[in-house]
């Protein structure tokens, strides 16, 4: 048997045996594709499926029995393909076993994210919410299809057929068959426009703990990710970069790199100079042989303790509006005890376990993009003008990714871009894999932003908090893009524009500063920061005032039930309230977003060499309408361990606007026997579901700094807290 070059088999996302075929096809006639192998070469041919039925863009009835949904978001560990199969599986009335899931083409009109318009992509944890209703009606509208085919094949009313796992049938003529031997006459009837959906109360398998779809894959190695991607006459690159951001190629000599065994060619490209050779290691080898003169007039040359004290000097003044109640200046005035703070937050770095790479090819009928695509339609545009084509002539098959936390998502698609400008520089026809060093990962920027934040609170004489002001410093994410605009830049203020705390005199400001390091939305973008800041000095005011910080909370969310929910259920978990040993102490918080809410219980104790423990973490969630439990809590557990890496040890510093940090040894993340013991609670909930791949990580910053707060009468106001003494 042939060795597959390229295949993405579609048992690698099922929970049965392999099978090579996959469904590539994404219009209403549902044709069935897959790859066919042969010693050396590798095509696409259309595989025999007589009988199958493609009612809409994301349903896949197969002869053989399966089910197959085209899911159009990324697959990046965080199990959308097992959650929105199991939304269409639910209306479908199918069998969990007959399920598969496989990714979509890039095709906004087929596809596009309804959160972002007419774009096609993943982010902002929308993935179910924007899906839930779309998908619901295509796995329904199926499902009557089906119902009426054995209807009018038994010469049935339609009234008195029924379906449970996968199977038709009608018990007055003791009636049945499966899906896949009626897809052929299903294929032939007229879907419905409009389809009654399921009433909840009927759920038969959401809500259930479901085998995710792609642990086969992922498991026994024939997941593929664009690592695992090979092609005939493949060649492979690597990128030199300049090393300060904003530097260009001055000049290059590339005589020696060009000289060493296996070198394909070098060419100068739009971010840099890339190496082409006939495996990534020669490819790396010639890139450090490179000799290249840099451009710097316009690079950033500053270090990271300089711009600290740029942003202490500009949050002196007012700020632009983000929020404004009452009068909160003089409010402060006529308090009678204030209390202030400065929080620092450093640049942090994606670092997903699988850095960023692709392969390109271009050709006479346009460019071929493999890749873990994010931003589908972006991607498609920014290659189509690297290439110098239209977006129509991108094709991009998506696979797999290793984990993205948003780094994927960017504007500016640059690995892409990087993998087609260096395919243009090769023969026609010839695929090249772009692969980024763990260190060019590290130092590549398109970081979450520094920030500086400073606070002013006023409490009056009972110790009730009667003025807030809140002023944030740091770079926009949005400006200059397609998401952004005049004015505050959202992302910058998440979380604490929208702080749900009753007070009646509240200000948030924003400065909004220029420099030259590339950011990005990092894994629950503003709220990795605001709620921090915002969460440790509400305990500080609190404490201040001699109230208990989780009661304190609950009096002033008093029209924000949601809220109040998660907070009472962590408390309650935890044991809040009740009495704790000497050396150990609780810290509580909550945050919500992407219209999730979260609140989390941490608790800690002293070590015997001074420093602290992370004893275990108590989570409680409201994410609405619960698809796959287990989903929720593998993210709620993700999210935690991903925030506790950053707010324990994640730091990207410049020292003259040189990255300092390269790889895991300086940039430090948390290891799987570093984190603590987690629980986590969901609120029940009929509302329409929402996000969970964010929501869990702004919680845990302040929940353990709180409690170090409550431990040792000192709340650390500077990230990360390695200095702290802090371990899990």
């Amino acid at each position: 048997m042939n060795k597959p070059i390229f295949a993405i088999p579609a048992s690698t996302d099922s929970v049965s045996k392999p099978s090579r075929r996959t469904v590539l096809g994404a219009g209403a006639a549902g044709l069935l594709l897959g790859f066919v192998w042969s010693p050396g070469t590798a095509r696409v041919a259309q595989a025999a499926a007589p009988a199958i039925l493609a009612p809409n863009a994301f349903v896949r009835v197969a002869a053989d029995n399966t089910v197959t949904v085209m899911i159009k978001h990324l697959e990046m560990g965080q199990g959308v393909y097992t959650g929105l199969a199991a939304i269409v599986a639910e209306e479908l009335d199918a069998d969990w076993s007959q399920m598969r899931a496989e990714h979509a083409p890039a095709d906004a009109k087929l596809y596009a994210n309804l959160a972002f318009g007419t774009i096609q992509g993943t982010g902002g944890s929308t993935a179910v919410a924007n899906s839930w209703e779309q998908l619901r009606k295509a796995g329904a509208t199926a499902r009557a299809m089906l119902v009426s085919a054995a209807a009018q094949s038994w010469k049935v009313p339609v009234a008195e057929i029924t379906v449970k796992s996968g199977v038709v049938s009608h018990a007055a003529s003791k009636k049945s068959a499966t899906f896949g031997e009626l897809a052929a006459r299903a294929a032939a009837i007229t879907p419905l426009a409009d389809v009654p959906l399921k009433d909840p109360k009927n759920f038969t398998l959401l809500g259930r703990d479901l085998p995710r779809l792609d642990n086969h894959g992922k498991t026994n190695g024939t997941a593929i990710f664009a690592l695992d991607v090979t092609l005939p006459g493949m060649v492979y690159a690597a990128v030199a970069r300049p090393p300060r951001f904003g530097g260009v190629v001055k000049s290059i000599d590339d005589s020696v790199a060009r000289k060493i065994k296996g070198v394909v060619t070098v060419a100068q490209i739009s971010s840099g100079v890339a190496v082409v050779a006939d495996s990534f290691w020669t490819a790396l080898k010639a890139r450090d042989a490179l000799q290249i003169a840099w451009d710097e007039s316009k690079a950033e040359m500053r270090s990271t303790p300089q711009l600290f004290a740029e942003y202490r000097k500009i949050a002196e003044k007012p700020g632009e509006s983000a929020r404004h109640e009452g009068d909160a200046t003089a409010a402060l005035k006529g308090a009678a005890k204030t209390v202030t703070a400065d929080f620092e937050f450093p640049y942090l770095a994606h670092a997903p376990m699988e850095p960023l790479d692709a392969v390109a090819r271009i050709g006479a009928d346009g460019v071929e993009i493999w890749a873990g695509c994010q931003f589908h339609t972006i991607d498609q545009a920014n290659a189509a003008k690297a290439a110098g084509v239209t977006p129509d002539k991108v094709k991009i098959t998506t696979v797999f990714a290793g984990g993205s936390f948003g780094r994927r998502a960017n504007i500016g698609s640059d690995y892409i871009v990087e993998a087609v400008e260096t395919a243009k520089a090769l023969p026609a026809g010839t695929p090249v894999k772009l692969i980024w060093t763990r260190e060019d990962d590290i130092k590549g920027g398109r970081y979450r932003p520094m920030y500086f934040h400073t606070f002013k609170a006023g409490l009056d004489a009972k110790g009730e908090l009667v003025a807030w002001q809140h002023r944030i410093v740091g770079q926009s994410i949005t400006r200059g893009t397609p998401f952004g605009g005049p004015g505050v830049d959202a992302t910058s203020v998440e979380g604490a524009s929208n702080l749900p705390y009753d007070i009646a005199n509240l200000d948030v400001e924003l400065h909004t500063t220029d420099v030259g390091v590339p950011v990005l939305w990092w894994r629950s973008v503003g709220s990795t920061h605001t709620a921090y800041a915002t969460e440790v000095f509400f305990d500080m005011a609190m404490r201040a005032a001699g109230k208990d910080p989780l009661e304190a909370r609950r009096a002033l969310l008093k029209n924000h039930p949601r809220h109040r929910a998660v907070l009472d259920l962590a408390a309650e978990k935890a044991g809040w309230g009740t009495a704790l040993p000497a050396g150990r102490a609780r810290g509580i918080a909550v945050a919500e977003a992407f219209g999730s809410y979260v609140a989390q219980v941490a608790e800690v104790s002293s070590t015997p060499n001074g420093g602290i423990k992370i004893d275990r973490i108590i989570c409680a969630v409201d994410c609405g309408t619960v698809v796959t439990p287990d989903a929720i809590r593998a993210q709620m557990e993700g999210g935690i361990g991903y925030g506790l890496s950053a707010i324990l040890k994640g730091e990207v510093t410049l020292k003259d606007g040189m990255v300092e940090q390269g790889n895991f040894n300086s940039y430090d993340v948390l290891r799987i026997n570093e984190m603590p013991k987690v629980e986590v609670h969901i609120v029940p909930s009929t509302e329409k579901p929402t996000g969970v791949g964010e929501p869990g990580v702004p919680p845990i910053g302040p929940a353990l700094a709180n409690a170090i707060f409550s431990l040792t009468g000192k709340a650390p106001t500077k990230l990360p807290l390695t200095a702290s003494g802090v371990t899990a």
